[in-house]
């Protein structure tokens, strides 16, 4: 395998889904203040990095809230039903 395949190969297996944590309202509820903040500049730069190389096709509503400050629950099937280049909707890594 040449690099240029490896490298196909690594960017093929990269979803918004494998480089985000999710909290549920009662782990939110458990995080400090700078924590949450934290996590807030993790996931939009996660997002960006995704963009910028151009992997996500629409922007997730968990980015949405993120942006506005809002909390950033979002239902897992949300996760399952984002659209990235290269991938079906029903491929998993």
């Amino acid at each position: 395998m040449n690099k240029y395949q490896v490298e196909q190969k690594f960017q093929a297996s990269v979803s918004f889904k494998d480089v985000t944590v999710g909290f549920t309202p009662e782990e939110w509820q458990h995080l400090d203040p700078t924590q949450r903040s934290l996590y807030r500049d993790v996931m939009l730069e996660n997002y960006s990095n995704l963009v910028s190389v151009g992997y996500c096709v629409t922007k997730p509503e968990v980015i949405f809230r993120l942006e506005q400050g809002e909390e950033p629950w979002i239902l897992e099937k949300e996760f399952m039903s984002q659209s990235f280049p290269g991938r079906s909707s029903t491929s998993l890594p």
